[in-house]
Order: structure tokens, then sequence, then C-alpha cells
């Protein structure tokens, strides 16, 4: 059973910079596309950014496009998120999801992180 654990939230100012990581354990990460979603409070949860699972093809949200860049590393069966220029609308739960496939619906993914919280604010 794949299970996958996020980490490196936190606050951050505006015009700073986080990078997330998404550790799986219990499976191997290389059949998996990742994607990064996040929840504002009061707000649909809403695609980030994804990967497939050779880390060929990439896709991202208008909203972040240029701003942040996801990665993984088979080999550390680890994901990761570089966030950029982050802005107050950037606030959320992040998740880190897999699946077979990717793409930035949600509902495409069959296994879920528990979610790392970033606040940007000053």
């Amino acid at each position: 059973q794949l299970q996958l654990v996020e980490s490196g939230g936190g606050l951050v100012q505006p015009g700073g910079s986080l990078t997330l990581s998404c550790a799986a354990s219990g499976s191997t990460l290389d059949y998996y596309g990742i994607g990064w979603f996040r929840q504002a409070p009061g707000k649909e949860r809403e695609g980030v950014s994804c990967i497939s699972s050779s880390g060929s093809s990439t896709n991202y949200a208008d909203s972040v496009k240029g701003r942040f860049t996801i990665s993984r590393d088979n080999a550390k069966h680890t994901a990761y998120l570089q966030m950029n220029s982050l802005n107050p609308e950037d606030t959320g739960v992040y998740y880190c999801n897999a699946d077979e496939s990717y793409g930035l619906d949600p509902f495409e993914y069959a296994y879920w992180g528990q979610g790392t919280q970033v606040t940007v604010s000053s």
C-alpha cells in the first residue's frame, strides 16, 4: 500500500519561496504519476501541478505557471514542489497525490497524503 507524507510547509512572507516534499513508502514511486493540490479555507480543492511517472511530462495550473516547479527523484521515492514568488492567494493545505495516471483533477487519484500547511502572510 503506497503511503505519502508531505513536508516543507510553513509561514512565508509574500515574495518568498518554499519547497514541498512528498515522500513515498510502502511501494515504489516509479509507476505513479504525482499531483500536487491545495485547498484554502472555504474553497474547493484545486490542482496545482502534476508530473508523469518518468518525470518527462508536467502540467501546471495557470495561477502558478512560471512560479512553481514540480520535480521528482524516483531513486529517493520523493517528489517536490518548488514554489517561488509566493503571494497570499497561495495559502492553503497542500496535498501530494499519486496514481497510475496523472492530471489536475483530484478525483483521478487513488492515494493521498495528509497535507502540509502553507501560509503566505506578512
